[in-house]
């Protein structure tokens, strides 16, 4: 019973464990981390669960041309659409994650982080507010207390999730070339 999953289970077992993981995988759109991927897998290992989501990755990059497992560091994992695809995918989604205003508001935040709640509502409209609330949720911004307001700055989450950098210099100047409206 070293392995996290019961002997008595078998291979069903494993085929199940590798089922569930890629369940968690597709549906999370985020990265997993190897606590999530146990839990999702049904063991108590997260070394195995590690193990599972490397072969996991393995059968999807060697199998799928336009879908990815990415493995980043911590170890974590991310099944997502490879980058040259996107704008493919784009024209069949159903609706946006975000509202337009909501992104706008969320590349204000990456572009000067770390601002302020009561900055962002004059530069944008007091809709900000909703949209800071949606954005925390979905963990792309932090917030940290400055004396009696509240300073946001985009989250790993955000990076990895845009294709951008954690480092904030770098940040802005991916952002820079991208002919943003600000």
């Amino acid at each position: 019973m070293s392995s996290g999953i019961s002997e008595a289970e078998g291979e069903t077992t494993q085929a199940e464990a590798i089922a569930s993981m890629e369940a968690a995988l597709y549906a999370a759109g985020r990265p997993l981390d190897s606590e999530q991927l146990a839990k999702a897998a049904g063991t108590t290992s997260q070394r195995k669960a590690v193990a599972i989501a490397r072969e996991i990755a393995n059968a999807v990059n060697g199998t799928l041309h336009a879908v990815e497992v990415v493995e980043y560091p911590g170890p974590r994992f991310a099944m997502q659409l490879k980058t040259k695809y996107t704008q493919v995918a784009r024209r069949f989604a159903t609706r946006p994650l975000l509202t337009k205003a909501a992104l706008r508001t969320l590349s204000f935040i990456a572009f000067f982080q770390p601002i302020s709640a009561s900055e962002l509502a004059l530069r944008r409209s007091s809709a900000v507010y909703q949209h800071l609330k949606e954005l925390e949720d979905m963990d792309f911004i932090a917030s940290e207390r400055q004396g009696r307001s509240k300073a946001y700055r985009t989250t790993p989450r955000f990076s990895e999730y845009f294709g951008l950098s954690t480092d904030v210099q770098t940040l802005k100047k991916q952002l820079g070339g991208k002919n943003l409206a600000l």
